[in-house]
């Protein structure tokens, strides 16, 4: 079990018990403080190395087939100063909502081609954690203006032009591909104008 956990950094007690760890071991790991309980059905070990985005491997190990998005991702890949209350998770149109009470999420739903376009797997503790792409990530921004704030998304474009994460091409086809061309157009081009 240590040697799994040690591993995993975080683990489902589902995934412990598939490689033979029953509850009750488990339950007096914790008593004795070999492991730590960090939520419902989620152990670390006490002296794991905790990550800045250790909220978002937590949300992934819960809900799998989410995947990071909104303010979540823009703060993730260094894209805005804001720091997101809550965990941004995107899901399908007819996807089952998740319930939790830490840490606290903001479900979105997406209907195809959006939810499937731009993702990228990332390693966060040890876990492989579902984010939308920089520019799936400002993209959305622009097309959901009703819930990311129009200053928000332009810092994010901005930044992302600067630091030169994505080039402006790239940034162009996601727009297209995710409906927020037409929101986004004159700030690329008042951005990208070598005037």
């Amino acid at each position: 079990m240590l040697a799994h956990i040690g591993e995993h950094t975080l683990s489902r007690a589902r995934d412990l018990a598939g490689v033979g760890v029953s509850a009750t071991t488990i339950s007096r790991a914790v008593s004795s403080g070999q492991i730590l309980r960090i939520g419902r059905g989620l152990y670390q070990l006490p002296d794991a190395e905790i990550s800045t985005y250790a909220t978002l491997a937590e949300v992934s190990k819960r809900t799998p087939n989410a995947v990071i998005c909104m303010m979540s991702a823009l703060s993730f890949h260094g894209l805005t100063d804001q720091i997101p209350r809550k965990v941004w998770i995107a899901i399908g149109a007819k996807d089952w909502a998740p319930t939790m009470d830490y840490p606290k999420t903001r479900i979105v739903r997406f209907r195809e081609p959006y939810f499937s376009n731009g993702r990228e797997k990332h390693d966060i503790g040890g876990v492989p954690v579902q984010i939308y792409s920089v520019a799936k990530s400002i993209a959305d921004a622009f097309r959901n203006k009703k819930m990311v704030d129009r200053s928000v998304a332009i810092e994010s474009l901005k930044s992302a032009l600067r630091s030169q994460k994505i080039s402006p091409s790239e940034l162009i086809l996601a727009a297209q591909e995710n409906g927020a061309w037409k929101q986004m157009k004159p700030y690329m081009e008042a951005l990208t104008s070598n005037g």
